[in-house]
C-alpha cells in the first residue's frame, strides 16, 4: 500500500544548495545537513523504528528511508516491512511504500537509466523494484542469497552487486532481465559494497580479517586482496577513479587505497565508529559518518586532512546527498 501527500516545495531547490543527509539511528529521524555550512538544518523524525539508509531523489527534493527494524543483519529483532517519503523543504513525511510483511529494507538505489527506486528487502532475499511517481511497488529481483544487505549498481544500470553478509558472498544480478546471474564467495561474512566509476571493479570488506576485496566485474572473480590497517566496511572511490576511501571502525580511522597501486596510502583519524563513506559529487570531499559520535567527518580529497566535523544525530550511519 502506498500514499502521497501533496508538497508545494516552497523552499529553494535544493539541487543549487546541495544537502548531506545522514540517516540517525539513535534518534530514529533523519538529518538534513547544510553541507556548505557544516551544520544541521533539520531533524526529521521518521515515524518508524529505524531508518539505516537513505536516497535522494535524481532532483533532490525527496528522501526515502526504508525502516529497516530494531534488529542488526542476521540478529532477532523487529522485521521492517516500509519505506518512508520525506520532503527536504518542508522537513517532513509525506509518502509511505508498505511491503506488506517484514522484509527488513535496507538499502534504496536509483536506476541511472530507468529511474526506478530499487531496495534491498533482505527477508525475501530479493531487491524490490518501486516506481518513484506512484510508490508501488513493481516487480522483484531475486538474490540467490541470505542477507543481501547492501547494493551497488553499475553507471550503465544494467548490472547490480550485492554485499550478503553472514553467506559471506556477494550476488551478481541482471538489473534489466530481472534476474539472479551469479554468486562470489568472498569470506565467512563480508560487509558493505561500492562500485569503480568504470564499472570495472566492485569492493567489499571482509568481517573476518583486514582486507579488502577487489572483485573484476568481467571474470566475476576476486582479482586482488588489499591489506588493511584495521577491518574495513563502508567503502567510496573517488570520481576519477584514483582512490578508494574505506572506513575502518575498529581503529577509528579512514584508510585511502590507491586503486593503481592496491595499496593503502593514506590514513586519517576520524571520530568513534566510522560506518559508511559518501563521495561529495564534485570529488573534493569525501563524508564519513561515524556511528558512535553522531558525528560526520569531511575530509579534504587534496590533503585528505578532516576539514570539518559535522553533528548529525545519534546513531549517524547511513549518508546520502541531494543536489549537484
Amino acid at each position: 500500500m502506498a500514499s502521497l501527500a501533496s508538497s508545494s516545495h516552497a523552499q529553494s531547490d535544493n539541487s543549487r544548495a546541495g544537502l548531506l543527509l545522514a540517516a540517525c539511528k539513535g534518534d530514529r529521524s533523519l538529518a538534513i545537513i547544510d553541507a556548505s555550512a557544516g551544520k544541521q538544518d533539520a531533524l526529521v523524525p521518521e515515524g518508524g523504528t529505524t531508518g539505516h539508509e537513505v536516497i535522494a531523489s535524481p532532483d533532490g527534493k525527496l528522501a526515502y528511508v526504508p525502516i529497516y527494524g530494531n534488529s542488526g543483519v542476521g540478529k532477532p529483532g523487529t522485521d521492517g516491512r516500509n519505506m518512508v517519503v520525506i520532503d527536504l523543504a518542508e522537513h517532513k513525511v509525506i509518502g509511505n511504500i508498505d511491503f506488506g510483511h517484514g522484509v527488513r529494507p535496507h538499502c534504496p538505489m536509483f536506476g541511472p537509466k530507468d529511474g526506478m527506486l530499487y531496495v534491498t528487502t533482505e527477508l525475501d532475499k530479493t531487491i524490490s523494484i518501486i516506481d518513484p511517481k506512484t510508490l508501488k511497488i513493481v516487480g522483484t529481483i531475486p538474490t540467490g542469497q541470505p542477507e543481501s544487505h547492501m547494493l551497488a549498481l553499475s553507471r550503465d544500470g544494467r548490472y547490480g552487486y550485492t554485499a550478503n553478509v553472514g553467506p559471506g558472498t556477494v550476488s551478481v544480478l541482471d538489473m534489466q532481465a530481472r534476474k539472479y546471474l551469479d554468486v562470489i564467495p568472498i569470506s565467512r561474512e563480508t560487509q558493505r559494497i561500492a562500485i569503480s566509476p568504470d564499472d570495472k571493479w566492485v569492493f567489499t570488506s571482509d568481517q573476518t580479517q583486514p582486507r579488502l576485496a577487489v572483485i573484476d566485474t568481467s571474470t566475476r572473480a576476486i582479482a586482488h586482496w588489499v591489506k588493511l590497517p584495521g577491518t574495513g566496511y563502508g567503502t567510496a572511490p573517488t570520481p576519477d577513479g584514483h582512490y578508494l576511501v574505506v572506513a575502518v571502525p575498529p581503529l577509528n580511522k579512514v584508510a585511502v587505497v590507491d586503486l593503481n597501486s592496491w595499496e593503502v596510502v593514506h590514513t586519517v583519524d576520524v571520530p568513534s565508529s566510522p560506518q559508511e563513506v559518501l563521495m561529495r559529487p564534485d570529488g573534493k570531499i569525501a563524508y564519513v559518518s561515524c556511528d558512535h559520535s553522531n558525528q560526520v567527518a569531511a575530509i579534504r580529497v587534496s590533503d585528505w586532512n578532516v576539514d570539518k566535523l559535522i553533528d548529525a544525530g545519534k546513531g549517524t550511519d547511513g549518508l546520502a546527498w541531494a543536489g549537484q
